[in-house]
């Protein structure tokens, strides 16, 4: 049994607009002939030749009304393309008309074909304009009982936010003027919402006219500029929005769950570094690059702006295969020559690292794969170490033996004069990659990062969510600060840090001044389009390992600009990494002594022999464990 078909009520309103046409068409021909050209003999005026002439036309734009398919258009959206489709569409069927009706008709007349193609032209024209602007004929109330808006902007953003508002009709907005610096547009309305001056009376207006809430519409606005706008709306108590939100001011439905997408740039406190990476395209064109962490936030935008240089052959490992898969995924979306390699594995399976190097013979590698949650290190530093020591050990090895030409590990503050497990081992990561420098033909270097805005361990996406909830924001302490930087500074300065090391660096970047997490809270509460009092702020209390403040260099260490925003550090002299890896290996299962000689050993300067005077009476009786274990095996 067949299923009957079901019009849409576009198809009909397009049947009803076909047949609209039909009948302005008619109606032009015969306006324009029996009325035009009355009078004149060589015009004819018979009716049956004005019926050929109008069959005729109907013929051809029903058939080039299929073929373009200008009769599937909802004329509700439609804009100067459709317009141009149609105006082919009479163009083609009246220059048929026009040779059909020289060869039919005796009283053929130019004129009278171009003033009834004009006539019917202007006629549909008129009809999808009433379609466009529907509303226009619908008489309805002002809408008034909405808050009071203010918009900040009267271009092509401000203009498309009054417009969707007014055509919606939702009473969450009520918008009752525009500022904008563009003097030509004072005194003037758009969509009938009146330009009332400029941003410098943004203060005195909103106490004027009672304003609840304002809207920054000006994308293109300075960062700096941005950032005082924002400021000022602040200080005057005025709930604050910014684009983009007209999906949900529009619908009037504005709820916790819909609030906007919180551009990361307007919480760095500062301009987005933007490093010169015009040279690095002749240093990876082509090459094999290997990044480790593929699927992190930092490892995967590496991928992203790695293949801005034509890399011959990308490998992306990483252990998680629903994060590897995703970037491996939006990679080859790009449509891009270099080849994509996903592989699944982990860099504390040192015989998995090597049969990969083995395999594909890396040019360069991005170690990017890191445990890095302190809390969570805190509570099981013996993971720590076998992730960021054991797997940076086994990447800087295999990176050696299969001749890597450079080598960049992604390291953090955190391990600068470190309080945890996770900063400390992250040190000792630093110092393997130092040492292996000093008798390699690899080139090995380090690059530190402050806190990273967006990614996983980030407070952005915990504050988000919690604001998503309703609040509370939860900050550990109000004095707590922290350097930031997005991601893509991130990974610019890793690739840039690549191809400017020249071994053993420590690099690290110029971040601005340091932000106060509750002034980052505050920032995305009121980017959010809220207030202190609809999303509060609680304190819970410094966690293990955090420290207040942190630095990017220790006292100690110094640092020497090699380009702009980037620095080297000349970081704390050791001797060798090898008796600490050791001593280590004799405290792995001792979870309080493994923390305290990593952090002992971060923060300290000594030699090998003070260090294990300190640390025997905890490493003593692992010794004897093992030895004992090791004289078993061999009896047997």
């Amino acid at each position: 049994m067949s299923t009957p078909t079901v019009r849409s009520p576009i198809d009909r309103k397009n049947a009803l607009l076909m047949l609209l046409d039909i009948t302005i068409a008619g109606l032009a021909i015969f306006v324009t002939f029996d009325l035009f050209f009355a009078n004149d003999p060589t015009v004819t005026s018979d009716p049956l030749d004005l019926i050929t002439i109008l069959g005729l036309k109907t013929l051809v734009l029903l058939i080039l009304g299929w073929v373009t398919r200008v009769y599937r258009i909802d004329w509700r959206y439609g804009s100067m393309r459709e317009l141009q489709l149609l105006a082919i569409v009479l163009v083609m069927s009246d220059t048929f008309v026009l040779f059909a009706s020289y060869v039919l008709l005796d009283g053929f007349s130019y004129q009278a074909i171009f003033i009834q193609s004009l006539l019917a032209f202007n006629g549909m024209l008129f009809i999808r304009l009433v379609a466009r602007t529907r509303s226009f004929f619908r008489f309805h109330a002002p809408v008034s009982n909405g808050k009071a808006t203010l918009v900040i902007g009267g271009g092509e953003s401000g203009q498309k936010i009054i417009k969707e508002l007014k055509e919606h009709r939702t009473n969450v907005l009520h918008v009752v003027g525009v500022l904008d610096d563009n003097p030509l547009l004072h005194r003037l309305y758009i969509h009938g919402t009146p330009v009332i001056g400029s941003i410098d009376l943004l203060e005195r207006k909103i106490e004027e006219l009672n304003i609840e809430v304002v809207v920054l519409a000006i994308p293109s606005l300075p960062y700096g500029d941005r950032v005082q706008l924002l400021k000022r709306i602040e200080k005057t108590g005025v709930e604050s929005h910014a684009l983009p939100m007209l999906a949900e001011l529009a619908s009037g439905k504005v709820s916790l769950n819909e609030i906007r997408e919180v551009v990361i740039e307007d919480l760095l406190g500062r301009e987005p570094v933007q490093l010169d990476v015009s040279e690095i395209s002749q240093t990876l064109s082509g090459l094999t690059i290997f990044i480790s962490g593929a699927g992190g936030s930092i490892g995967s935008e590496l991928c992203r702006q790695l293949m801005k240089f034509n890399p011959g052959k990308l490998i992306l490992f990483g252990h998680g295969e629903n994060s590897i898969y995703a970037i491996d995924r939006e990679l080859r979306l790009l449509g891009s020559d270099t080849e994509i390699c996903p592989v699944i594995g982990d860099v504390q399976d040192r015989a998995r690292v090597m049969e990969v190097f083995d395999q594909y013979r890396p040019d360069v590698v991005y170690h990017a794969a890191a445990h890095k949650h302190v809390p969570l290190m805190e509570d099981n530093p013996r993971e720590a170490v076998k992730n960021n020591i054991y797997g940076t050990k086994n990447m800087v090895e295999a990176a050696d033996f299969f001749e890597v030409k450079r080598f960049v590990m992604i390291s953090t503050d955190k391990a600068v004069n470190p309080t945890n497990v996770m900063g400390a081992t992250k040190r000792v990561a630093e110092m393997i990659v130092q040492q292996q420098a000093r008798h390699s033909e690899t080139t090995f270097s380090v690059v530190r990062f402050g806190n990273v805005l967006g990614s996983r361990g980030s407070v952005v996406p915990l504050f988000k969510e919690q604001i998503q909830r309703g609040g509370p924001i939860t900050v550990t302490h109000p004095e707590m600060t922290r350097y930031f930087m997005t991601i893509p500074e991130a990974s610019r300065l890793v690739i840039q840090a690549s191809v400017r090391a020249n071994g053993g660096e420590v690099f690290v970047l110029d971040m601005g001044n340091p932000v106060k997490i509750v002034d980052l809270a505050k920032r995305m509460i009121t980017l959010s389009g809220f207030t202190l009092e609809q999303i509060p702020i609680q304190f819970s209390g410094i966690r293990p390992g955090e420290k207040l403040f942190e630095e990017l260099l220790a006292t100690s260490e110094h640092t020497n600009q090699v380009y702009e925003k980037i620095f080297v550090g000349c970081t704390r002299p050791f001797k060798s990494v090898d008796p600490i890896l050791k001593t280590i290996e004799y405290l792995l299962d001792q979870s309080n002594g493994l923390t305290s000689f990593l952090l002992f050993v971060a923060n300290n300067e000594l030699p090998e022999e003070v260090m294990e005077s300190i640390f025997a009476p905890q490493i003593e009786p692992v010794r004897m464990r093992v030895n004992e274990s090791t004289q078993r095996r061999k009896s047997l």
